[in-house]
């Protein structure tokens, strides 16, 4: 089923395209050589175990046809039984294309919807739970551009953007882009009922600087003078920037830094990872046609995962079971405070079984 001999052969290749001496001065190359050299050496390790495995299984029929050893043979048998389907399976989900932007840095965008105040409290309350998640997988969060409100003595976003910066942070987190609902009591609530409202999150990767060339002639830079909430962290100068890109219609904003140079990288830098989002939605629309299509309009109707406080509940829709069941934790506790392993590659692992499916035309 599987050619070790090729797996070995591409990595023969690739160790000499990293010995010639000439990639050292080639960043993206040596950058794209490198990272293949890896998955291959990953693939090439997974056939070997298979191969001995089943030269293993092989070589345990003698002892199975011997009473004395039998049953450890058969022990041993069910052991080798149980691993090579696991070690295909893994093989397998190596052999498939490889996502373009795995490895790559992210923007994560997080946005209040339908429910007022307290779509603004649970938005701030998405992006403190990713970023203690960020926190334990070693990722680095930079606050780009929010916008606070305060309900009482408790703060929520109307908006925020951030880079998260980590070798892994693409892979756990690509799939979380869409509409999540919480319905719980809200802070100002006085007779107990639960409502329901939602947030939006987005994440985008960030593009290579040969992926997306934005000319000055398409731009419109404007600068103003920065606000704050109820008259503080005013700026006295015109350091806030909002940037016009013309083709595409796309605005960001950036005013939290007190440099209008600041606020200009900033807002640049989420311009290209909206448009290299809008690139990869038009050049893929049975996916999503555009980056609205991707998070949705915020609306309650719209979702990818429910946040249920009363119960302790998180239910993603997207993964279902063969009996049509959803993919659903009672641990909302600890997964608000950042615990998402569960969660995310109970995610990962369903769209990874989607696209083996797929690949195998089953």
């Amino acid at each position: 089923m599987f050619r070790l001999d090729e797996f070995e052969a591409r990595l023969e290749e690739l160790d000499r395209q990293l010995m010639d001496p000439s990639i050292a001065g080639q960043r993206d190359r040596y950058r794209t050589v490198n990272r293949e050299h890896a998955e291959v050496t990953r693939m090439v390790e997974a056939a070997r175990e298979i191969a001995k495995l089943e030269q293993e299984r092989e070589d345990l029929k003698e002892m199975l046809a011997d009473p004395d050893m039998r049953a450890e043979a058969e022990s041993e048998k069910a052991r080798i039984d149980a691993r090579i389907p696991e070690l295909e399976v893994g093989l397998r989900l190596m052999m498939l294309p490889r996502d373009p932007y795995e490895g790559r840095n992210i923007l994560l965008e997080v946005r209040a919807g339908t429910g007022g105040d307290e779509a603004a409290l649970f938005a701030a309350d998405l992006f403190r739970m990713y970023s203690r998640y960020g926190d334990k997988q070693g990722w680095r969060i930079e606050v780009l551009s929010f916008s606070e409100t305060f309900v009482g003595t408790a703060s929520g976003f109307k908006e925020i953007i951030a880079t998260v910066t980590g070798e892994t942070a693409y892979r756990f987190l690509k799939y979380e882009s869409g509409v999540h609902r919480v319905q719980r009591v809200p802070l100002t609530e006085t007779q107990g009922r639960i409502h329901t409202s939602a947030a939006t999150v987005a994440i985008l990767p960030e593009p290579d600087e040969i992926e997306i060339k934005i000319a000055d002639k398409d731009l419109r830079i404007d600068v103003f003078r920065a606000g704050g909430p109820g008259g503080q962290s005013v700026n006295t100068t015109d350091s806030a920037v909002r940037i016009v890109h013309i083709p595409s219609g796309l605005v960001v904003i950036c005013q939290d830094e007190k440099s209008q140079t600041k606020n200009k990288a900033k807002a640049m830098k989420v311009l290209s990872a909206r448009l290299l989002e809008k690139q990869r939605s038009e050049r893929d629309a049975a996916e999503a046609a555009d980056r609205k299509a991707q998070v949705g309009s915020g609306d309650r109707s719209e979702r990818i995962r429910t946040y249920n406080y009363a119960q302790n509940r998180v239910t993603d829709h997207r993964v279902t079971g063969s009996d049509g069941s959803t993919f659903t934790l009672y641990k909302l506790d600890k997964i608000i405070e950042g615990d998402l392993d569960e969660l995310l590659g109970g995610v990962l692992g369903y769209f990874q079984a989607e696209a083996l499916r797929q690949a195998e035309g089953r």
